[in-house]
């Protein structure tokens, strides 16, 4: 036996990186490119492999460690060329008859229990802070790579599995928690409301099924508010009231028409776009009862007045639960409006089969620099969710603009035509 060091190879751009995990002990007996460390950089992380076999005496790095081109790893005792060829020969002499394991033996069994049970898997911090954010066991994800190690598709993949739809229909795998909720204190436990239980599977459908994009603007409706506070009937002298949401509703409409692609559904059967000739906007309603998503129906042949009076009837129905079903289905687009509430940005989730959804916040003052000077204006901020497989990033920006220009200082009053 001859004492080695084995040390760090050259391995690309990795220099002064950490060690994250050690995936030897002191004592084991290691062949040749068996895994030793694992190191991880901002970019990727790799394994170091042995480039001798023996037994290893003393293992010099440890987990935090910082590692270069040449740092010792650790210290074995290395089989000399002499002494391999003889345990070879002793092994060719020595081969037991082949046997076909089709269970795992009994003998072992408990063992891997044991490992599943105390919670042993082998990822690297990244992939384990991954998993966390996606609300994933780091242990029940079976690894692809060596030895069982968790990638971030295996993370994936297992997020995947754990909910499917069929045919509308939400199958989930159910976990039940190790201890129950008023094992810690008082609870108390009410019926979900029926708006929230209808309306769950078809969110879990939207998330699950459609591969969301959202962006966030910020529009500049200064003019566009003021214009709003000068209206006035001709006859009564009154100021005509007519809420932001009804000119957000027109400029929405202005930019269907200008990009179609937010006015369709996918035909998933026989993989079409359909395209609508019609413009049904739905708007999000906060009852009693839950969230609601009601149509307007034909928007572009409505006035400003005519889109505000439609949007305050067809929420009092929804709040008395005096609206018909259908008035539910058959939309364009859906605009979910936080401003009667608060709160800049969000990421509202499509309701399918549409394929964009648009959020709305509540306006706030912004100081902007004008022509020299610094004045206060009046900021809404937007957030647009689309399918990414309909609409790209480049038309999503494109609406985005769209919607500025017709609530913005050129196209303010226009909208009242």
């Amino acid at each position: 036996m001859a004492e080695k060091k084995l040390l760090v190879p050259n391995i690309g751009d990795f220099k002064n990186v950490e060690v994250i995990e050690v995936l030897v002990k002191s004592g084991q007996q290691i062949k040749k490119n068996d895994p030793l460390i694992t190191l991880e950089s901002d970019k990727s992380s790799v394994e170091v492999p042995a480039t001798d076999e023996g037994k290893i005496n003393k293992i010099i790095v440890k987990v935090g460690d910082k590692v270069s081109e040449g740092s010792e790893i650790l210290s074995l005792d290395s089989v000399s060329k002499k002494e391999e060829r003889k345990k070879t020969v002793e092994v060719k002499e020595n081969i037991p008859e082949k046997k076909i394991v089709t269970e795992t033996p009994k003998e072992i069994a408990p063992v891997v229990k044991k490992l599943s049970k105390d919670g042993v898997s082998s990822a690297s911090p990244k992939v384990r802070k991954f998993a966390r954010e996606l609300g994933a066991d780091i242990v029940q994800i079976p690894g692809s790579q060596r030895a069982g190690r968790v990638t971030e598709d295996d993370v994936k993949k297992f997020v995947r599995s754990q909910v499917s739809v069929n045919e509308g229909k939400v199958e989930k795998k159910v976990y039940k928690d190790e201890y129950p909720h008023e094992a810690f204190g008082e609870i108390e436990k009410k019926d979900l409301p029926r708006v929230k239980k209808l309306s769950g599977p078809q969110l879990v459908r939207s998330w699950t099924e459609i591969p969301h994009v959202t962006q966030h603007d910020e529009i500049d409706i200064t003019e566009m508010e003021q214009f709003r506070s000068t209206l006035i009937d001709n006859y009564s002298g009154e100021r005509i009231r007519i809420s932001p949401l009804a000119f957000i509703t027109r400029a929405v409409v202005n930019a269907l028409k200008e990009y179609p692609n937010f006015n369709s559904s996918i035909d998933p059967e026989n993989n079409k776009l359909i395209f609508k000739k019609y413009y049904h906007v739905g708007f999000a309603v906060d009852t009693p009862h839950g969230l609601m998503v009601p149509k307007l129906r034909n928007v572009d042949q409505l006035g400003l007045k005519e889109i505000y009076e439609e949007l305050r009837r067809v929420s009092k129905q929804c709040k008395e639960l005096k609206i018909d079903k259908k008035e539910f289905f058959g939309g364009s687009m859906t605009i979910s409006s936080l401003g009667g509430i608060g709160g800049n940005f969000f990421t509202p989730i499509i309701n399918p089969p549409e394929v964009a959804i648009l959020g709305v916040g509540k306006t706030f003052d912004k100081i902007k620099k004008v022509n020299g000077q610094f004045i206060v204006r009046k900021i809404l901020p937007i957030s647009l969710s689309y399918d990414h497989r309909v609409i790209d990033g480049a038309e999503g920006a494109r609406f985005c603009v769209h919607l500025s220009k017709s609530l913005g200082k050129d196209f303010a009053f226009k909208l009242a035509v």
